[in-house]
Formats: C-alpha cells, sequence, structure tokens
C-alpha cells in the first residue's frame, strides 16, 4: 500500500505529465482527447507508470511510438519541474476504462425499461 507520500509523488507526477504531453510536438501523440488517468511509481522512484486515456484514438500503434520515442524529453522536462531525487522511467499504459464507461452508460441508455406507473386517485 502506498504511503501519503508516494500518493503525492503519485499525483504530481499526473498533473505534471498531463501538461507535459499538450507540449509535445509530435503529431503521433495529438489523436483525440487525451488524459492521464493515474500514475504508480515504484517505492524507490526508479519506475512510474503513466495510464493514459485517449477517446477519439486513431491508431493505438503510432501513439505508442510516440510516446516512446518523447519518453526521454518527457523525463528530462519532469524531472526539472519536479525536483525529485531519482527521476523515475516512464512506462505508458493505456487505459480503456473511460471508454467502457461510456459504452455501459450508452447500452443502459437504450434499454427499454418502463417505470411503474403511479395509480391516479379517482376521489375527488
Amino acid at each position: 500500500m502506498p504511503s501519503n507520500h508516494l500518493n503525492r509523488i503519485n499525483e504530481d507526477i499526473r498533473l505534471c505529465m498531463d501538461k507535459l504531453l499538450r507540449e509535445v510536438k509530435d503529431p503521433r501523440i495529438h489523436q483525440g482527447l487525451m488524459s492521464v488517468t493515474a500514475c504508480e511509481t515504484s517505492g524507490d522512484l526508479k519506475y512510474c507508470k503513466v495510464y493514459l486515456s485517449v477517446l477519439g484514438l486513431e491508431d493505438a500503434k503510432a501513439l505508442k511510438q510516440g510516446l516512446k520515442s518523447a519518453s526521454g524529453w518527457l523525463r528530462r522536462e519532469l524531472g526539472q519541474r519536479l525536483r525529485l531525487r531519482n527521476t523515475p522511467e516512464l512506462t505508458f499504459v493505456m487505459d480503456h476504462s473511460i471508454e467502457e464507461g461510456a459504452h455501459i452508460n450508452s447500452l443502459l441508455a437504450s434499454l427499454d425499461i418502463k417505470t411503474e406507473e403511479e395509480p391516479e386517485d379517482d376521489a375527488e
């Protein structure tokens, strides 16, 4: 279970990565609406998994290649902005939870559920 210190670092990395990903100039990365949903950092701050959710993803393979090529720059910028003792090595993981939630929401909206109608009072 992560400590409060590690939780704060994870949240700081998440916020910083969200801003940094918008500054990357590689067109392979800018596909649809991207957000950083979570970060998991190891206890020694050597490794960090960055969970990304992309709504309207066109080419997942190109996105992963773009993220891999930009990971060095992202790591350097992250180290300069957060001033951590160790700047973690970044690993990007696709998070499909928002897409799955939207799909479930559309399925629930398409159901034809009739609600109980309240009986009308005839006592006038």
